[in-house]
């Protein structure tokens, strides 16, 4: 496209994942989202949980005085603690959603715009309508939470959709339910709607384009990234997110220019989302040994050759 990408979308980078040093909310926080934040390329970032309230007021005023869109990704503290918003038993699915409440708060007070959750483990089989059922529930009530604490902007929830038989083995699962799903609580909440992970595409066995026409009509945000799901003994197998290009993994320019032309075709770039504009973010993880500036260049450059050859 003759346009940059910047007149399209706001590029974001998944923080814990890119430092994954802060991934348990605490470590090197202030330093490495400063990284992200005096760096021009990137106009959006999406943080997780920090426990301590100084630093995440720290954050927070570090982030505003840049100028940059925020997004809340909660899954990892969903998936470190365990948590499941679908969870059939009544206590372990209260814990989740005060556990997710209580980062709403932490949400607002980064100021961000998307608070972004993933299921819960699918339980299989015919156990799974009832499950279904306890995450639209859920769901429902973190819409509601956030509604109510809404002063200036209203805090969108954002379902992400992951693998059923591979690695996270998530409920949702594939887009085409994360779809019907996102349908029948839009009827009743506007502020909610999906997140598609590039990177979960070869793992839900789905094409680019089935995963992005399925998705669309509730799709507020995307990330873009990498799997290998090839071999087994491969170091990154499964939903690790490495580097664009890695021998052995799914996607490199040509898949992530593909991407970008269903996002395009599908009219993704001109949706109106919670944020001020549709935001595209890197979930890119260093491997052992590898440096998280390394990788972080890498991604930039993948997009920024793929976004050329659209």
């Amino acid at each position: 496209m003759q346009d940059p990408i910047a007149a399209h979308c706001l590029v974001g980078i998944i923080h814990p994942m890119a430092f994954p040093a802060v991934m348990k909310g605490e470590g090197p926080i202030l330093e490495t989202l400063s990284e992200i934040a005096t760096d021009p390329f990137f106009s959006a970032v999406e943080v997780s949980w920090i426990k301590d309230g100084k630093v995440r007021a720290e954050a927070a005023e570090m982030l505003a005085v840049a100028g940059m869109e925020v997004v809340f990704a909660a899954q990892p503290a969903l998936l470190q603690q365990g948590l499941s918003l679908c969870d059939t038993d009544g206590s372990g699915r209260q814990k989740a959603i005060d556990g997710c409440k209580a980062l709403i708060d932490e949400a607002y007070e980064l100021g961000a715009s998307i608070f972004a959750v993933t299921s819960g483990a699918d339980p299989g089989g015919s156990a799974r309508g009832e499950a279904t059922e306890a995450l639209i529930d859920s769901l429902k009530q973190l819409c509601v939470d956030a509604q109510e604490k809404a002063e200036v902007r209203m805090l969108a929830i954002s379902l992400e959709n992951f693998d059923r038989d591979v690695d996270k083995r998530m409920l949702v699962g594939p887009t085409k339910e994360a779809a019907e799903i996102a349908e029948r609580i839009r009827g009743e909440y506007s502020n909610f709607g999906l997140t598609i992970d590039l990177s979960h595409q070869a793992l839900l066995r789905e094409s680019v384009e089935e995963m992005v026409l399925a998705a669309v009509d509730h799709l507020i945000h995307v990330h873009i990234g990498n799997c290998v799901v090839g071999d087994e003994s491969h170091a990154a197998y499964g939903d690790l997110h490495p580097r664009f290009g890695i021998p052995g993994g799914e996607v490199g320019v040509e898949e992530l220019k593909r991407f970008l032309e269903a996002l395009v075709y599908g009219g993704y770039f001109k949706r109106n989302t919670p944020t001020t504009m549709p935001v595209m973010s890197f979930e890119v993880r260093p491997l052992e040994g590898e440096r998280p500036e390394l990788v972080i260049a890498n991604a930039k450059r993948t997009l920024t050759q793929a976004w050329a050859r659209l």
